[in-house]
């Protein structure tokens, strides 16, 4: 999507709301902070929103809770519970918060063997796991431990985003076929679905509301956009079933269980909850890596910043507060967040709509969603899908740097094809493998002086330019490591050897450099002494303060010479004139007129 259209939907999104502070009460509420700077003109869309959110919710948190093994109504509350607390402390303004697909499993493998088959069990044991779970986050948040997601760079992000977008399309399209699929992933999931269809087993009652919906969504984003066309799509499949007595021929939601959600402390003994404090770190690290992906990439879109250590305590809460209302451990939801930007949503006041929306459903009207199709709620989700996919940023990518085209690419292949949880491992590992490449194998260069330009250059950029004879002026773009200290050596070794005239000093122009480990200090010592065997001497310029102190711990300050430490380059090319009979005329003093010695100003 073009830059400038991106700023008109960011501005449509109420970019009119300041940046929440970062200290002060406020920090810690940025709920209340953007109900503080609320505009009449977004209720309708946020409330529309939360109603629209309302039809997706109850369905998918009544079956996430059956797939993590426990009864339905507990889907409810882990949705009702996290969205209210949220809404509050969470710094993520249109952010759905509930029951997760890719946590049910996780759930389930505590649950389902340690419950013995009793539903009270299975319950306390939930609830115990969201609430050490959230304990844990929390503590991450104020730690400050929210740094972990800038190792997602954003081709990485893109990726893993395009891969959600597809596994979330392919999951919803069984519903609109309309026969069950069983396979699991998204290549499997393709296969069966291709097989079932082949094998006649399509109901076209389904496939003709689903396709339906679906188009009447797409239609209406595109021509009438300010139309809730998810809203429209769910209301009209609902009463066509409902008017033509179609629920014995399409899969419906059916009875909304009744009941409220009442705070309880689950009964476990110490050693129990201790047992699942493994299960709960690793659900706290799914469930922040995803959380923070999607954190990020709807701020991004829609113009605001989210501190990351805000998130990890605002996913705390939420989760903490679910276990502390019979529910189970929550995440960000990949296809909900979706469905409520699609539908307008602007603020955190979408989730409370949405969490108010179900418990008046519990109490009041448990049947109304008696009759939405299964089918309706696959288009809605389908929709939302589409609108996930980022092709425009993949074409970047492949146009201007085609390393970060194949990186994107792999994060994409990662979640489509292993899944979305070990997509989120692939994802982090693939940043990190992608920064030690780029600093295993950084740019350097040769430095020279080119005629009419201040400053010393690169000599391949600019091959007019001349070098101080016996003097070579090297840069190293990147922090010197264990992976890069033997290049270092190597390709300064390899320029002192094959100079054309014997080199006197070796100066590393050093401004680049911000750190040096303990590996690459033993490397400068070694390449001290190589140096010193060929005759040359070597020195440093324009190293950063903190690096400069570094090496003084490592003691190399004091056996390479602290006069062979300089400020400038300029000021060193001064220093090996002045210590060296070169003949050296630089073009700004051959301009004035001067000759001999140069002073060697750059």
């Amino acid at each position: 999507m073009p830059s400038s259209l991106r700023r008109a939907e960011a501005s449509a999104a109420g970019i009119g709301i300041p940046e929440a502070p970062t200290v002060g009460p406020s920090s810690w509420l940025p709920g209340l902070w953007v109900l503080r700077h609320y505009r009449r003109a977004w209720l309708g869309r946020d409330v529309v929103a939360g109603l629209v959110l309302t039809a997706i919710l109850v369905p998918a948190g009544m079956g996430y809770a059956e797939a993590a093994g426990l009864p339905a109504i507990t889907g409810l509350y882990a949705t009702i519970v996290p969205l209210l607390a949220y809404a509050i402390v969470g710094p993520s303004r249109i952010m759905v918060m509930g029951p997760d697909s890719g946590l049910a499993a996780l759930v389930a493998a505590v649950v389902v063997g340690a419950s013995a088959g009793s539903p009270e069990r299975a319950i306390a044991l939930a609830s115990v796991l969201a609430i050490v779970t959230g304990l844990l986050c929390i503590a991450a948040g104020v730690a400050k431990l929210g740094f972990l997601t800038d190792l997602l760079s954003k081709p990485v992000r893109v990726g893993y985003m395009n891969g959600i977008g597809l596994t979330v399309l392919v999951s919803q399209l069984p519903k609109i076929f309309g026969f069950p699929v069983r396979s699991t992933g998204v290549l499997g999931a393709l296969r069966a679905l291709s097989a079932g269809v082949l094998e006649g087993r399509t109901r076209l009652l389904p496939l003709a509301i689903g396709a339906g919906c679906l188009a009447l969504i797409l239609a209406l984003r595109a021509r009438a956009p300010k139309v809730p066309g998810v809203l429209v799509a769910v209301v009209l499949a609902t009463l066509a079933v409902w008017a033509f007595h179609l629920a014995g021929r399409v899969d419906v939601v059916g009875a909304v269980p009744r009941g409220l959600p009442m705070p309880a402390i689950p009964q476990l003994r110490l050693a129990e909850v201790g047992a699942l404090v493994p299960a709960s770190i690793g659900i706290a690290l799914v469930s922040f890596a995803d959380a923070s992906v999607l954190s990020r990439t709807y701020a991004a879109r829609n113009g605001y910043r989210v501190d990351p250590n805000r998130e990890l305590i605002g996913l705390g809460v939420a989760t903490l507060a679910s276990g502390l209302f019979r529910g189970f451990p929550i995440s960000s939801s990949a296809s909900r967040t979706p469905v409520a930007e699609s539908a307008g949503a602007r603020t955190q006041v979408t989730g409370v709509v949405g969490a108010l929306a179900i418990l008046l459903l519990l109490v009041a009207a448990p049947w109304l969603l008696a009759d939405l199709p299964a089918a309706a709620l696959g288009a809605v989700v389908v929709a939302a899908a589409l609108h996930i996919f980022d092709f425009g940023s993949v074409r970047v990518f492949y146009r201007v740097r085609r390393s970060d085209f194949t990186l994107s690419l792999a994060a994409f292949a990662g979640v489509a094809v292993l899944g979305v949880i070990p997509g989120i491992a692939l994802a982090v590992s693939l940043s990190l493998l992608d920064f030690i490449r780029r600093a295993w194998r950084p740019h350097d260069a040769i430095l020279g002086r080119a005629q009419g330009l201040k400053g010393y250059h690169d000599v391949l950029r600019h091959p007019e330019a001349r070098q101080v004879p016996g003097l070579l002026l090297f840069r190293w773009d990147a922090p010197l490591f264990f992976a890069n200290a033997d290049a270092f050596r190597a390709r300064i070794i390899a320029e002192v050897d094959d100079a054309r005239t014997p080199v006197v000093w070796v100066v590393v122009a050093a401004e680049p450099i911000t750190d040096v480990d303990t590996t690459a200090a033993e490397m400068i010592r070694e390449l001290d002494e190589e140096l010193a065997a060929r005759g040359a001497e070597l020195a440093f310029a324009e190293m950063k303060g903190p690096v400069k102190d570094r090496l003084r711990r490592y003691g190399l300050a004091r056996r390479i010479g602290h006069e062979l430490f300089f400020p400038t380059i300029g000021v060193a090319v001064k220093a090996f004139l002045e210590g060296h009979r070169t003949e050296w005329i630089d073009w700004e003093e051959r301009a004035a007129g001067r000759g001999v010695e140069s002073e060697g100003r750059g």
